[in-house]
Parts: structure tokens; C-alpha cells; sequence
């Protein structure tokens, strides 16, 4: 048995009796790292990414270029670290899957799981049926958003690929402040005459900010 094995046992252990509501935040990625990490002492390792990082959720949003730059972090376990909260997100789109949208609190709550871990610009197109049930939702784009690469003609060919009879446009500020910029409203207000066009209506734009929301059409704005 190595050095390290019985606490290895003793923390599998506990998770199994406890779950992880009661593990400080190194031990959480010392539990972690055991399975990218056979041998040395994780708990130090785990110790050194909370100093660099700040919290989990830190160690989780940080890109894998300065994950490995941390001393005892491979690309083993850089990758098993960022593959965290893309499998949680992946988890929470499945539970919310096959419902109907009604309200601004409904597509912020089906939404806000699909943002998990995502620390690029993203856009996503919600596509709805007559009655408001979900056909999909698209990523139409990701990176840096500029008003001029946001294309109309992308969102509206999603809608008409799915028959959409209405549609929820919701995009990210990756720096966790969700409020609408004049280029937001402006952009959507853009979407809604192109789409309006095409009778296809624009419900609403969600602007989404860490584990906020805000809704333009709850705000007047569209």
C-alpha cells in the first residue's frame, strides 16, 4: 500500500457517507485530482490551486494554459478539472430538457444551467412552437461580441430550420454583470424586425451574468 493509499480511503470514505456539502473547497479538488493523479499528495496540490485561483468555481473558469502552471498540475488533470463544469452543464441542459416557456423566470431558469462554466460570449437561440414548448436551443455564436458579428441571418435561419413559432435570444457577460448594453437593445430590436418579418416572434432577450438574469422584455426594452 502506498504512502499515501489510507488517506485516499479515508476521504473516498467520507464522500460516500457525506457527500461534498461538508469538504472544504481543497479538499473538493483534492477528491478531484485522485483520478488524474495516482500517487503524490493531491491535498497540496489542491491547496496550491485555491492560492492561485481564489475558489472552486475559480480553479473551474480558469483556462487550461494556467491550470498547468501550477506546480503538480498536468495536462491530465487541467483537463479533467475543465471537463468539471462542461459535465455539469451537459447534466443540468438534460434535467431542464422538453418543457414549455411561459415566463421571463422560466427562460432564465432553463437558461441559466446552459451557461455553466462558459467564460466566452455566447449566443443561443431558444426555439418555440406555438404553444411555447421548447424545440431547441442553439449556439448560433461564440467569442467576442460585436453588434456587427451577431447575424440576423444566422438566428432566423435556426428559427426557420425548426419551424419556430417564436423565439428567446440569450447571450452572457462573462464578467458576471448582467445588465443590458445599448448595443444589446439595439441588436435585438434589429431581430425582432427581421424575424417580425418573417412571423416568427421574438419573446424575449436574456441577458445572463454569473447566476443572474435579466430580461429585456421584462425591462421595456424590446
Amino acid at each position: 500500500m502506498g504512502i499515501h493509499d489510507g488517506h485516499r480511503q479515508r476521504v473516498y470514505e467520507r464522500f460516500r457517507k457525506e457527500g461534498l456539502d461538508s469538504f472544504s473547497p481543497h479538499n473538493v479538488l483534492e477528491l478531484l485530482l485522485f483520478y488524474s493523479i495516482p500517487r503524490a499528495d493531491t491535498n497540496e496540490i489542491a491547496h496550491r490551486l485555491i492560492e492561485r485561483f481564489g475558489s472552486v468555481a475559480a480553479v473551474f473558469d480558469a483556462p487550461e494554459s494556467e491550470l498547468v502552471k501550477v506546480s503538480g498540475v498536468g495536462e491530465r488533470s487541467a483537463v479533467l478539472i475543465k471537463l468539471i463544469p462542461q459535465m455539469a452543464r451537459y447534466y443540468m441542459t438534460e434535467k431542464t430538457a422538453d418543457i414549455m416557456i411561459n415566463s421571463s423566470r422560466q427562460a432564465g431558469e432553463f437558461l441559466l444551467p446552459r451557461f455553466v462554466g462558459r467564460t466566452v460570449e455566447t449566443v443561443m437561440v431558444i426555439c418555440l412552437d406555438n404553444k411555447n414548448k421548447v424545440l431547441n436551443c442553439s449556439i448560433v455564436h461564440e467569442g467576442s461580441i460585436n453588434v456587427a458579428e451577431v447575424s440576423v441571418q444566422a438566428i432566423a435561419a435556426v428559427a426557420l430550420h425548426s419551424k419556430a413559432a417564436a423565439i428567446i435570444i440569450a447571450h452572457n457577460h462573462p464578467d458576471g454583470v448582467a445588465v443590458p448594453s445599448n448595443d444589446d437593445v439595439a441588436t435585438t430590436r434589429l431581430i425582432c424586425r427581421t424575424l417580425g418579418a418573417l412571423n416568427i416572434r421574438v419573446v424575449d432577450h436574456i441577458i445572463v451574468g454569473d447566476n443572474d438574469f435579466v430580461s429585456l422584455a421584462d425591462s421595456g426594452k424590446i
